[in-house]
């Protein structure tokens, strides 16, 4: 277990919470603290930005804000995706969707180049003045077509650094300096780079404060859309996981935690919200999900689309991810909502999450670390519901759609003055 921090000069065991400056927490090289008009950068109006990314599911889950904050530039907007089911949410930004059929979990190179190609008419047709490339597979693809279109402005954004961050074996090390040479090969004096947490940059061998890099809030949370809701009653404490169930976000080790937990006696609950990505190689298989919730106090739902209802219901939001995250959606959504949270020591997670203020944090991949601040927490409801006020504030200060897009509209205008 981690001792419960202090943090300037505050004991959080006494109920104060202290919030440090967002500009403190995020490296922001393009002034955030200066307003938008203070910025002195030629019209943007009607310039065309292109996105990229692999799936319009995970667009439409994390970035319409982004979306947005072009469209307020005036910018001129397509997405470049797999169209599924999320057209219409897309497009209601006022983005053009333009398909392009690219399974983010193939390595072929023959297959990656040939989507390159395509990619590289559209950005040519297009007329793109900035692509801006989300995950890995999107930048490696998106670059190489950004240069056979002559496109130099882009922004690579880095969401977390996936399989490559959860391990750390000689192969995934040989694995990150391949990424790194990829990824900076396709560099221009032009591009820039986007994180959600200060570890991620220096997997490519960026200073997170460098000019060239900005670290964004996560995807940004609307607060009015998500707000704290009353604890429900005890004497169990009801956890819930909302993830994709995938081994790397430690669905087992909250199975493991929360059977061990109730060996003790201990009336802790734990629902799972999520479904398999049948695109990760980590997948959990569906059989395996409807044996864990045949168990006593465990219980899988699947899907859900109504995350507030999801807190609403439960005390405490886990997440033991083994790593590779950006910055949970997950975890941010249940701050603002005000739950308190466990989760691992991992980046990403300790963005958000200090340790002993809006929760836990424990060792990645150790049941029993879990199953111990659990416990805790079952024995201190007054201390559950202060950690869940302390994440709520959190959120306040940096994580917000408005924190996001007015970063973002910072980052555009900027590049696009150049």
């Amino acid at each position: 277990m981690f001792p419960v921090a202090q943090v300037d000069g505050n004991d959080p065991r006494r109920g104060e919470f202290p919030r440090a400056p967002a500009a403190a927490r995020r490296a922001q090289p393009f002034q955030p603290d200066r307003p938008l008009s203070s910025l002195a950068v030629p019209d943007v109006q009607g310039r065309k930005l292109v996105f990229v990314v692999t799936e319009d599911w995970f667009f439409a889950s994390h970035f319409l804000p982004m979306a947005r904050a072009a469209r307020e530039l005036g910018l001129a907007v397509a997405v470049v995706t797999r169209v599924r089911s999320h057209r219409e949410a897309i497009e209601a930004t006022g983005a053009k969707v333009i398909p392009l059929e690219a399974e983010r979990r193939s390595l072929n190179p023959m297959a990656a180049g040939y989507a390159a190609g395509q990619l590289a008419a559209i950005l040519k047709a297009e007329k793109a003045d900035l692509v801006h490339c989300i995950a890995l597979k999107s930048i490696l693809v998106g670059g190489f077509a950004a240069a056979m279109a002559g496109v130099g402005r882009r922004v690579y954004a880095l969401t977390g650094s996936g399989l490559l961050g959860a391990r750390t074996d000689t192969l995934s090390r040989l694995s990150q300096r391949a990424v790194r040479l990829l990824v900076r090969g396709l560099e221009t004096g032009r591009t820039r780079y986007l994180f959600e947490n200060t570890d991620d940059p220096k997997l490519l061998g960026l200073d997170p404060a460098g000019p060239q890099v900005t670290v964004l809030g996560g995807a940004g949370i609307d607060p009015e859309a998500l707000r704290p809701a009353p604890l429900p009653p005890g004497p169990s404490l009801k956890v819930a996981v909302v993830a994709r169930m995938l081994w790397s976000k430690g669905i087992d080790v909250a199975v493991e935690a929360v059977r061990a937990a109730r060996a003790k006696g201990a009336a802790v609950e734990l629902s799972l919200y999520g479904a398999p990505d049948p695109s990760n190689p980590k997948a959990i298989p569906e059989e395996t999900l409807r044996a864990w919730s045949a168990e006593p106090g465990i219980a899988w739902h699947g899907v859900t689309q109504d995350i507030a209802a999801v807190w609403r219901d439960h005390h405490v939001a886990c997440l033991p991810s083994r790593g590779g995250e950006g910055l949970p959606r997950t975890l941010l959504e249940a701050a603002a909502c005000g739950r308190a949270i466990v989760t691992t020591d991992v980046p990403g997670c300790r963005t958000l999450v200090r340790d002993g203020v809006e929760g836990r944090l424990v060792y990645p991949g150790e049941a029993a670390g879990l199953t111990e601040a659990l416990l805790a927490l079952l024995a201190r409801p007054d201390l559950v519901a202060r950690m869940g006020e302390a994440a709520r504030a959190r959120v306040l200060d940096g994580f917000t759609e408005r924190d996001v897009m007015d970063d973002v509209k910072r980052l555009y205008r900027s590049m696009l003055a150049s």
